[in-house]
């Protein structure tokens, strides 16, 4: 049991590290003057799903799942 919880200890320091760098990465949500104009409906705005930005977010949601699964883990383990 010992040797589980230090693989999800570990595991758990590396999706928060991963976690920081992904978050950090993304650009900010804030539209400024282009949402006036319209130029959120640009090629990139419509294909926002295979963008690097795209899989930035998939990536935030997968390692956000991984975090909590993991601190539950973590906590119960701890009893």
């Amino acid at each position: 049991m010992a040797v589980l919880r230090t693989i999800c200890m570990v595991l758990f320091a590396l999706v928060c590290i991963v976690l920081t760098v992904v978050v950090l990465m993304q650009e900010g949500k804030s539209a400024g003057l282009g949402s006036i104009s319209g130029a959120a409906e640009t090629y990139w705005g419509k294909n926002k799903g295979r963008s690097m930005e795209g899989a930035l977010e998939k990536a935030t949601r997968v390692l956000v799942i991984l975090f909590f699964v993991l601190a539950v883990v973590l906590n119960i383990s701890s009893f």
